[in-house]
C-alpha cells in the first residue's frame, strides 16, 4: 500500500525567495491558446558531485538554471546526509538559489550523528516555479542499501507533488528505481508506481526519474500503457560519452502532449547523469 501521507502547503518546505519565484514564472499562454506550456526536467544530481567526484553545488545550480524548467525532478539528493555533501540540504539550497518551491521525499531518514542534530536523509525532490499545493511521500518496493541483509519491502521515496499550473492541478511524481542488474525489484516498483498513479487517473500526471533501465526493458513495458515516453533521442548515462538512456520524462497520454524533448549538452560534467528536458502542452 502507498504511504498516503499528504502534506498541505503550510507544512511544505518552501523557498523564501518568493520574488525570485514570481520573476521566474513562465509566461502566460498566448491569447486564445487552448493549451498551457510547461517545461519539465529530470536530473540525477549524484549528491552534488560531478564526473570528477568533486562536490560542487554551484556547478549544478548553473546547469539547472540553464534548463529554464518550470518543474524539475531530482534524484540522489542529500539532506544533512554526511561529509560527501558537506551535511547540507541540497534540494533546499537549489530551490533557494533558483527561486523555486521544493518538496523533498526521503528514501532513507537516519538518526542524527549527534543528539539534537538534523536527521541524515537521502531521497528525491520536486522543484517547481509554480506553487506546490500538496505533496505525498509514497512507499514502493525497495531493496535497502542500508541493511546488510536486505529483502524487498515497502519503503518511502516515491514523491508526488501537486502543482497548481494556472489553475490546473498537475500531479508530478519523481522516482529512482533499483539499480541492480536483476530486474525483479524494478518489476515490483513499476507495479507499485502504476497502482499509485492510477489513483489520479484522468488528471495530468508527469513521471520524472532515473529508471535504471533502457526504454525497451521488459520491466518498463507496463508503464507505456498509460504514459508517453518523452524520447529525447539521445542517451543520458554516463554523462561523458553516454551510451544508455535511463533517465525519463513520461506523461499521461490523455492529459498532456509532448512538443519536444532533448538531452542538454551543457551538463556533461556537473553530475554522472545528463538531464532530460521536455516541453509539454497541457490542455
Amino acid at each position: 500500500m502507498s504511504l498516503r501521507r499528504r502534506i498541505h502547503l503550510p507544512q511544505l518546505l518552501l523557498t523564501t525567495a518568493l520574488l525570485g519565484a514570481l520573476l521566474g514564472s513562465p509566461p502566460a499562454a498566448a491569447a486564445g491558446s487552448r493549451t498551457v506550456p510547461l517545461r519539465v526536467a529530470t536530473y540525477n544530481m549524484y549528491a552534488g558531485a560531478g564526473l570528477d567526484n568533486v562536490f560542487d553545488l554551484d556547478r549544478q545550480t548553473a546547469e539547472l538554471r540553464s534548463l529554464r524548467a518550470d518543474v524539475i525532478g531530482l534524484q540522489e539528493a542529500d539532506r544533512h546526509w554526511g561529509p560527501r555533501s558537506e551535511w547540507r540540504d541540497l534540494a533546499g539550497e537549489l530551490a533557494e538559489r533558483l527561486g523555486m518551491y521544493v518538496f523533498f521525499a526521503p528514501i532513507y531518514s537516519l538518526d542524527p550523528a549527534e543528539p539534537g542534530g538534523p536527521r541524515a536523509e537521502y531521497g528525491v525532490a520536486v522543484l517547481s516555479r509554480y506553487r506546490i499545493v500538496s505533496a505525498e511521500n509514497h512507499e514502493i518496493t525497495r531493496l535497502s542499501t542500508q541493511d546488510p541483509n536486505p529483502v524487498p519491502a515497502p519503503a518511502p521515496g516515491f514523491g508526488e507533488a501537486v502543482v497548481g499550473v494556472k489553475g490546473r492541478p498537475v500531479h508530478v511524481y519523481v522516482t529512482h528505481l533499483d539499480f541492480r542488474p536483476d530486474p525483479a525489484v524494478r518489476t515490483a516498483q513499476v507495479a507499485d508506481t502504476r497502482r499509485i498513479m492510477a489513483e489520479d487517473r484522468g488528471r495530468t500526471r508527469i513521471l520524472l526519474g532515473d529508471f535504471n533501465a533502457e526504454p525497451g526493458a521488459p520491466e518498463l513495458a507496463p508503464l507505456w500503457k498509460e504514459l508517453t515516453d518523452a524520447d529525447p533521442g539521445a542517451p543520458t548515462f554516463p554523462a561523458k560519452d553516454p551510451v544508455k538512456r535511463i533517465d525519463y520524462v513520461a506523461v499521461s497520454k490523455e492529459t498532456a502532449r509532448v512538443r519536444r524533448a532533448w538531452v542538454p549538452e551543457s551538463g556533461a560534467g556537473a553530475s554522472d547523469h545528463r538531464a532530460v528536458v521536455a516541453d509539454l502542452d497541457l490542455p
